[in-house]
């Protein structure tokens, strides 16, 4: 994934590799004058090797070989959960970035977070260059998230959700929307999407006059949350797995160049399975199931606290 050890690189770069910040935050700390290399203050531009000694604010920085970063892992956060310890939780609780192997890095960089209030599937790197790939990736991948909203939408608030429509007026790619249980007035709904965040989805429905309480992502890409991985647990990603990711968005982006008459298509099929199901929302599943859960199972649930 990464050049060939020898090649001067940025600083930048070698600092995102190192996880230490990103590129962004790596210009600014040269501007303010905290980098040296070999005794000398960095400058915008500057390329250091391997035998290059770089300071931040007079500590050495340690350069990370090409061939060892590239860590990511798969976590399933609980809703309201702080990864960094950043919010007040229980003191038995270690937050994720104290339990992750310090062998992934020393600054970890969530891939497009869901907001603190929701949950589910979330990606973390430790290698800041390999994050800035991954996170300009999931731009254009497709993630399915569940969403439990009050009261039952309507027929038209569905086809709301489905225009993708932002408070921005940006538009989001909605693949689907279908109705998925629940109990009461709280009802679960499936959403796909290509490119959205948890605040977009919420968004969506926000928009239509729902009240949302929860929003989980179950699936981002080829990942999905299996059963096996409780909540409060994760696990390093395969090498194979991140490439796999890294491929799927590409293909991704190329289908945008395809004919829009097949888009367009798509997303009729998708409306009119919407309004097909509409009709057996208010039917109860059968079986008797947990309060407020949704009638399709949320894959990577809550099977293990």
């Amino acid at each position: 994934m990464h050049e060939q050890r020898g090649e001067p690189e940025r600083l930048q770069k070698v600092l995102a590799r190192a996880g230490l910040a990103s590129r962004r935050e790596a210009e600014d700390w040269i501007r303010a004058g905290r980098l040296t290399v070999n005794g000398r203050p960095a400058s915008l531009g500057v390329r250091v090797g391997p035998d290059d000694e770089v300071r931040l604010d007079g500590r050495v920085v340690h350069q990370r070989a090409p061939q060892s970063g590239g860590r990511v892992y798969i976590y399933h956060r609980s809703p309201g959960e702080s990864l960094d310890g950043s919010a007040q939780a229980p003191q038995e609780v270690l937050p994720l970035f104290a339990r992750l192997p310090r062998r992934g890095g020393r600054r970890f960089i969530v891939i497009s977070p869901m907001p603190r209030i929701d949950g589910g599937l979330e990606l973390v790197c430790g290698d800041g260059e390999l994050a800035a790939r991954l996170q300009r990736s999931v731009r254009n991948l497709s993630s399915e998230l569940s969403v439990r909203v009050r009261p039952e939408l309507t027929a038209q608030q569905i086809e709301g959700v489905l225009g993708g429509v932002l408070d921005s007026g940006e538009k989001l790619t909605v693949l689907g929307c279908e109705p998925a249980g629940g109990e009461g007035s709280n009802r679960w709904y499936c959403v796909t999407a290509r490119g959205a965040s948890g605040k977009d989805v919420r968004q969506l429905f926000e928009r239509q006059g729902a009240i949302v309480s929860r929003v989980l992502r179950t699936r981002l890409g080829t990942l999905a949350l299996e059963r096996s991985l409780g909540r409060g647990h994760f696990r390093e990603l395969e090498r194979e797995q991140v490439r796999t990711l890294l491929a799927e968005a590409s293909a991704e982006a190329a289908d945008d160049s395809a004919p829009e008459s097949s888009s367009t298509q798509a997303t009729g099929r998708c409306r009119e399975n919407a309004a097909s199901t509409r009709s057996r929302q208010s039917q109860p599943p059968g079986g008797r199931r947990p309060r407020g859960s949704p009638r399709t199972p949320i894959r990577g649930g809550r099977t293990r606290d």
